[in-house]
C-alpha cells in the first residue's frame, strides 16, 4: 500500500488543490475551452490511473471537470494521490 501522507501535507506540495471539508481528500477543478478538450483531459488521465491501479473521483459537465482524490485502502490521501494529481495539473493547459 502507499504511504498515506494526509490532505495538508499534499496541498503544501500542489498548486490549485484544496482540502475537502470533513474527509481526508483533496480537491480541484479544472476548466478548459471546451467539451472535446475536457474528455481528452479524462481520457488521458484515466489511462493512466488505469496503469496506477488508482482511479480518481470526478465528474464532468461541459468544460469542467472537478476531481478529489483520495485512497480507500488508507482511508486518506497518499503518495499515489500526489502522482496522480502531479499528472494531472502537468497536461492540464
Amino acid at each position: 500500500m502507499a504511504e498515506k501522507i494526509g490532505a495538508a501535507k499534499a496541498i503544501a506540495e500542489l498548486t490549485g488543490w484544496n482540502a475537502v471539508e470533513g474527509r481526508d481528500a483533496i480537491t480541484r477543478e479544472y476548466h478548459f475551452s471546451d467539451f472535446n478538450e475536457a474528455f481528452g483531459f479524462m481520457t488521458r488521465v484515466a489511462l493512466r490511473a488505469d496503469q496506477m491501479d488508482h482511479h480518481p473521483e470526478w465528474f464532468n459537465v461541459y468544460n469542467r471537470v472537478n476531481v478529489l482524490l483520495a485512497t480507500h485502502d488508507a482511508d486518506g490521501v497518499t503518495t499515489l494521490d500526489l502522482e496522480l494529481a502531479r499528472f494531472m495539473d502537468s497536461i492540464a493547459p
